[in-house]
Formats: structure tokens, C-alpha cells, sequence
């Protein structure tokens, strides 16, 4: 197994400047360190260049500012939100460009920190997508997730806990200015138990034993540290009553099914869970390195009838099935919905061995096909 080269491009003019925002792990640096070239790097999670800078936030100015069109790297941002101003200024009056990166943009928001107003581009990395690996084992991936130092690792459980412990409960935590981390734990927990679903924010908060308006808090917290996101519901039916509840999915399929103690085996149904769990993350990597504003719904109705993903303005209806064999039976949402709403295309993404049409709008794609074609822009 190895790692190609990573799907994110930034081609920064001299002019520009850019946040470069994911969780931890996902790759940020080393994807700096193998692509920006001649740039200033100050990595702040260096206990000792943390140490000088959170004292005197100025220092940054003091030193940087007669390299003009210089890019300064600053990593991790975050943890000196002061150091914004001080970017602001450079970038104002010296002509600077910076590219910073940050895990979490809760501790920016929270302190009202200068988000620079505009002058920088927002940019997101995601976890490893099938396009970027050799030796793409998705039963495995199920286990490892797609972390680079996880899907890479000969002990990727031993890593996993690790990274649950050390970052998820421990600094996520911190975000949340609680110190009842055996509370966050079991809402993570269950959090991964759930992800996929509609949230119910009393039935988790039933579960964990914390008030519903703590959920929705630790919930927001996952979102502004990259570690999960919603996905809202299809709201263009013509006939139909539509659910508005949002779902809640965690950023990687690993580290989910980690949390949630799963370990699907192709055929099981917990495989078919993290399968659509995983082509989600494919989707998710379409949209934040090629179509930042795409939208990626779900279409379910007040009755029941689901389909799992609707692309963008072109309303690309996708139906996930973990099996080797799709029926009749599998595309009834998929009809309901062709008779309600005004999408353009459907298909039915599962692991048939070759493409074929079902139905005389609605294709059959085995897994890989459908993220090639995704990504050479056949869909959107």
C-alpha cells in the first residue's frame, strides 16, 4: 500500500492568501512540506515557537515584514488567534502571502478572531480518497479508515485508539470548556453509533445522559473541529411530505467504526452502513477539491422511502448498496423519487463486478467506475 500524490491543488498567485483547514492527521503538513516550495514554515506546535509567539504575537511583524511577496506557512493557527491581526497587517501593507492551517476554526470564532475580512481563500483537506492510494482493500479501509497514517499503519486499531484518546476526547473536549470527559466519550460513541442517521437530539441526549442542549453543543463541536458535518435533506419534491431532520455523519468511516465498536465484514449489514459511510467521504473529497459549492443532499420521505444522496443543481440521484447483486426490490426509492422530483440522472453504486442499466433511467455502477467517473467530472 502506498499513498500517490494527494488530490488538493492550491495554486496561490503572490497576491493571495488562503486557509488550509482539516482535522488532525489528515495530511496537511506533509502535503505542505511536499508541495509549497521556498515558503517560510512556522509550525506551531513546536512547544518553543508556540512559546515566543503567544507572548509576543508582534514578533511575527518584527520579523517578516520587509520579505515582501514572501508566503509564511504558519501551522496550526489556531492556537494563537492573536497572530491574525498581525497576518492582517502583513498582508495589508507588505504585500505578504500566507497559507494557514488549523484543526479546529471554534477556538477563531469563539475569540472573534480576524479572519482577514475576505483576503484569504478557504480551502479544506479531506481524508485519502481511492484515487490517491495503491493496494485499495475496502474491506480493510473499513477498519482503518482512510487517515494516512491509519490505512498505512500494520496496527491500525493501536493507532486508532490512540487518536481517540489522545485528540478526540482529550482536546476535543477541551474545545467544548468541559471537563467531563466521560460524558463526551459515550456522546462520541454514540454519535458513531448513530452517524448516518436522522439526529435526534433527545434520543442521544437519553442515551448519554447529558441534556439535549449539550448534544447540540458537542455536535457543533465536531463540525468546528472537521470531525463530522450534516448533510441536510432534498427540499425540491412536488408531491410529497419530505422529512427536514438533518443526518450527522463523522468525517472518517474508520474512526467511526472504531468508536461505534463495528467491524463490518462484506455481506453483513454493518458493511452496508460504512459502505455508504465511505462513498460519502469519496463525495466529500469531489466536493471540497474540485466543487466547493456543490451541494450533497438526501431525499427521504414522511413515509419512509429514502435515497441516500442527491448531487447538486443537476440532481444526481445515488442509491448505495453494500451487495455484489442489485434487484428490483433495491431501486423502489429511486422509482418514487423519479415520479416526484425533477432528477436528471440516477444510479445505484454497489459491488457488481460491470456496469448495466436496471431500469431505463437508473444505472448500476460498481463502486470504482462511479468514483472515476465522479472525479473526471462525467457526473457533475
Amino acid at each position: 500500500m502506498k499513498i500517490k500524490q494527494r488530490l488538493l491543488q492550491l495554486k496561490l498567485p503572490s497576491n493571495r492568501s488562503a486557509f488550509l483547514w482539516g482535522p488532525r492527521k489528515v495530511g496537511k503538513t506533509y502535503w505542505i512540506t511536499h508541495t509549497i516550495k521556498n515558503a517560510i514554515y512556522i509550525d506551531l506546535l513546536k512547544t518553543d515557537v508556540f512559546a515566543e509567539y503567544a507572548s509576543r504575537p508582534a514578533l511575527l511583524r518584527e520579523r517578516y515584514q520587509r520579505y515582501t511577496g514572501s508566503l509564511i506557512v504558519i501551522d496550526e493557527v489556531q492556537k494563537i488567534p492573536q497572530l491574525l491581526d498581525e497576518v492582517h497587517w502583513l498582508i495589508e501593507n507588505q504585500g505578504l502571502s500566507f497559507l494557514l492551517t488549523g484543526s479546529s476554526a471554534r477556538k477563531l470564532r469563539r475569540g472573534q478572531a480576524n479572519l482577514l475580512g475576505g483576503r484569504a481563500w478557504r480551502r479544506n483537506m479531506r481524508p485519502l480518497s481511492y484515487l490517491e492510494v495503491t493496494g485499495f482493500n475496502l474491506e480493510r479501509v473499513m477498519t482503518t479508515g482512510l487517515l494516512p497514517p491509519h490505512y498505512l499503519s500494520p496496527q491500525p486499531v493501536e493507532d486508532l485508539r490512540g487518536y481517540v484518546a489522545d485528540y478526540l476526547k482529550e482536546e476535543v473536549a477541551a474545545e467544548a470548556l468541559t471537563q467531563n470527559i466521560p460524558a463526551f466519550s459515550e456522546f462520541l460513541r454514540v454519535a458513531a453509533i448513530t452517524s448516518s442517521e436522522l439526529i435526534n437530539y433527545i434520543n442521544i441526549a437519553r442515551e448519554t445522559g447529558i441534556s439535549h442542549k449539550v448534544v447540540r453543543t458537542y455536535f457543533n463541536i465536531l463540525e468546528d473541529t472537521y470531525l463530522g458535518f450534516r448533510v441536510s435533506p432534498w427540499k425540491k419534491s412536488k408531491n410529497r411530505r419530505m422529512i427536514t431532520t438533518e443526518k450527522f455523519y463523522l468525517f472518517d468511516v474508520g474512526v467511526a467504526n472504531y468508536l461505534a465498536r463495528r467491524q463490518p465484514r462484506i455481506g453483513s449489514a454493518e458493511f452496508g452502513k460504512s459502505f455508504e459511510h465511505y462513498i460519502l467521504m469519496e463525495l466529500k473529497a469531489y466536493q471540497a477539491y474540485k466543487k466547493p459549492d456543490l451541494p450533497i443532499t438526501f431525499w427521504r420521505t414522511s413515509t419512509g422511502r429514502e435515497v441516500d444522496f442527491i448531487l447538486g443543481d443537476k440532481d444526481i440521484a445515488i442509491e448505495i448498496k453494500g451487495a455484489s447483486d442489485v434487484h428490483e426490490a433495491d431501486i423502489r426509492s429511486l422509482l418514487a423519487l423519479i415520479e416526484d422530483g425533477p432528477v436528471k440522472k440516477c444510479c445505484v453504486v454497489c459491488r457488481e463486478r460491470e456496469p448495466r442499466w436496471i431500469h431505463k433511467n437508473i444505472e448500476v455502477l460498481p463502486w470504482q467506475i462511479f468514483i472515476e467517473r465522479l472525479w473526471n467530472e462525467d457526473f457533475c
